[in-house]
């Protein structure tokens, strides 16, 4: 039985970056340092190692600018823009990034990536697979070696190399000797582009075939161009053919891939802050544990004082209500739902209607404790001092039991250590914070209560229906609160948390609890007086910029601020809106 050659993979670390930080939206780190290229790159990473399963990886990286090249070539490169400040220190990152998952990578003075990886492809007892979609290394496919382009996800052969130079592998350099490349600076023959280039190349067999028989070319342009620029031809042809014989090369076995090391990779993953990354690797561990949620629905007195007296002994809980409003001030309490480890939770049903009948309560009402009667039982323990209260925007929660003379104290609020630790990276609803952290899909609102003209309150949805949903949304928030609480001392949040943001949350709710007094008479002269204020700041606008559009359209604004006035940050949505680049919260 003939033996499976081996897998061997050659990553484009610096093709790669580039291409991911301009292909991915701007994401920062807590502390401000941008990190799309790294996770971007990440990513790639552990999609190679999961799907391709390699024999051997190794990323190649390019030592600097300055190469062989610029001494046949001194403009080589030399258009290239500076490397953008916000990649700069993600570079180093990426390298961690590889360590972190025991892959190797390398890099030699002197010589490009590009080298290097012609010189492991040609010299490899195996079937060799280039990570990139750099057209220069298109040259090298043919026979063992082939190309996958990480970012289209689509592998490249012979006849895909065809079909962009218009010529097989090993006739590329010569096609793109004629024709140049303006990103690198290779000055290739004015006046002669790919297409021309690989019909010249296809009809004379080679580049020095037909630069000797350049004066017998009809056409006068063509053959001037090429029996003038012949030289320049061959420096050309010098520039683009990658070099396969780059001394002192690591041996084949130094880049075995390894066995996954999770705490070595999670510890790199959560540095960076990538913890979506961290719960999916979780998730797909073989050595993670599979566990299945256990939701109870408290429906007597009983069972309901044993989940208060654990929760006393615990000394924390999470918390969530079901009511039948989105404003606190009209809901009606429908129910509550406690949890005080991951995966348990209870619901207790406290104000559902005769159509939420449940199944052990075929009667007019479903089976519940009265409302008094369990708000009795669990008001010393929401008040306690020595029981923390966790919620996901508590607030709501505070609002609507506070009118049931029930005062929430300690407490803790998910949504506002989300807010603190990552900003406007992204919305901080639990809905996308669980997809976030764990890579979780939530039972949605609508789901349980429908939409449109059949959207019933929560007090009519059935009791069974309702358990699943409200126990959810306590256990999601436990688990988000051991997630993120312990990251404020790691990433120094704590007195921003502790002196302003958690001591704010009951100042806010007293605010909305009692409202304000307003005189109508005088808040409609103060909204008339407004609305004349930024008409006239709207005209003042316009004049500024010499001409009339409408400041509230965010296209024509964006329109005269990066176009017009060409101020920094603006990008093209999808909707084609120039907008700013920063990224907002749901």
């Amino acid at each position: 039985m003939s033996q499976k050659p081996a897998q061997i993979y050659l990553v484009d670390g610096s093709g790669y970056i580039f291409r991911a930080f301009h292909a991915l939206p701007p994401l920062t780190r807590s502390d401000g340092v941008q990190i799309g290229a790294v996770l971007g790159f990440t990513n790639m990473l552990i999609k190679l190692l999961r799907e391709q399963n390699p024999d051997y990886l190794v990323v190649i990286f390019d030592a600097a600018r300055e190469n062989f090249r610029n001494q046949i070539y001194p403009a080589y490169k030399a258009n290239r823009e500076e490397t953008p400040p916000e990649l700069i220190p993600q570079f180093s990152l990426i390298r961690k990034a590889c360590e972190a998952f025991d892959v190797p990578h390398i890099e030699k003075e002197g010589y490009e990536a590009d080298d290097l990886i012609a010189t492991y492809a040609h010299s490899q007892p195996g079937e060799v697979t280039i990570v990139s979609s750099d057209k220069d290394l298109m040259q090298l496919v043919g026979g063992s070696v082939r190309m996958l382009d990480p970012i289209k996800n689509r592998m490249i052969g012979v006849e895909e190399v065809k079909e962009k130079f218009g010529v097989p592998p090993e006739q590329v350099v010569d096609v793109q000797a004629l024709a140049g490349d303006s990103s690198d600076n290779v000055p290739g023959v004015p006046g002669i582009g790919v297409k021309t280039a690989a019909e010249l190349i296809l009809a004379y067999g080679n580049l020095e075939n037909l630069l000797s028989k350049a004066g017998e070319i009809k056409q006068p342009k063509r053959r001037e161009s090429l029996i003038e620029h012949a030289e320049m031809a061959r420096i050309s042809k010098e520039l683009v053919t990658l070099k396969d014989d780059v001394p002192d090369a690591e041996p084949l076995e130094a880049f075995a891939v390894k066995p996954f090391n999770p705490e070595k990779a999670f510890s790199f993953l959560r540095e960076q802050n990538f913890n979506a990354l961290v719960h999916r690797l979780e998730k797909e561990a073989p050595s993670a544990p599979q566990q299945r949620a256990s939701y109870e629905l408290i429906q007597d007195v009983e069972s309901l004082k044993k989940w208060v007296s654990q929760i006393h002994e615990k000394g924390y809980v999470a918390f969530d209500t079901e009511t039948t409003s989105l404003d606190a001030m009209e809901a009606q309490l429908v129910g509550i739902s406690l949890s005080t480890e991951a995966n348990n939770a209870c619901y207790i049903p406290l104000g559902h209607k005769g159509e939420a009948r449940d199944l052990l309560s075929p009667g007019t009402d479903p089976h519940q404790i009265p409302l008094k009667e369990a708000l009795d039982i669990l008001q010393p323990m929401l008040s306690s001092p020595a029981v923390l209260k966790i919620g996901q925007n508590i607030k709501y929660d505070a609002l609507v039991l506070k009118k049931y003379n029930i005062e929430i104290s300690p407490l803790d609020d998910t949504m506002v250590l989300s807010y603190i630790l990552e900003g406007t990276q992204h919305g901080h609803g639990m809905d996308e914070l669980a997809k976030l952290h764990f890579d979780y899909d939530t039972i949605k609102y609508q789901d349980v209560v429908g939409s449109g003209r059949s959207q019933v309150t929560f007090d009519k949805v059935p009791l069974e229906k309702a358990l699943t949903y409200a126990a959810e949304d306590a256990d999601i928030t436990l688990r988000l609160h051991e997630v993120l609480k312990p990251r404020l001392l790691k990433e120094h949040q704590c007195t921003v948390y502790e002196t302003l943001e958690r001591p704010l949350i009951p100042v806010l709710v007293d605010m909305e609890y009692r409202g304000i007094k307003v005189d109508p008479l005088v808040l409609k002269r103060l909204g008339g007086d407004f609305e004349k204020r930024l008409e006239e700041i709207e005209k003042q606008i316009q004049e500024e910029v010499g001409e009339t559009f409408n400041v509230a359209s965010p296209k024509q604004l964006g329109e005269i601020l990066f176009e017009k006035l060409k101020l920094p940050g603006g990008k093209k949505g999808k909707n084609g809106c120039l907008r700013n680049s920063g990224r907002g919260s749901r």
